[in-house]
């Protein structure tokens, strides 16, 4: 079973930047593709964005296209996400996930 801790988040401006990371510990976490969730208050969790095991292929969901920046380092078993142009309607909490492993997750508040 992997561990996964997030930090990072906090309370910023619209229109501001924020870098959250994923800490991942366990024997096999560089070999799977590890995913960005969040989920609002009173809404479903929602995918966020996906990074491939290289590194080499993200994915992201409409919404964040173009502000939001996926990226791991696998020698420091760590997966970033860079959220720039931040609006008040990404306000969450932001989930890793590998798999079926997911982490605490860790609080966004973007407030205009």
């Amino acid at each position: 079973q992997l561990q996964l801790e997030e930090s990072g988040g906090r309370q910023v401006q619209a229109g501001e930047s924020l870098r959250l990371s994923c800490a991942a510990s366990g024997p096999t976490v560089n070999d799977y593709s590890v995913n960005w969730f969040r989920q609002a208050p009173g809404k479903e969790r929602e995918f966020v964005a996906q990074v491939n095991w290289r590194g080499t292929s993200t994915h992201y969901a409409l919404s964040v296209k173009g502000r939001f920046t996926i990226s791991r380092d696998n020698a420091k078993n760590m997966v970033f996400l860079q959220m720039d142009n931040l609006q008040v309607e990404d306000t969450a909490v932001y989930y890793c996930n590998v798999v079926d492993d997911w982490g605490q997750g860790t609080q966004v508040t973007v407030s205009s």
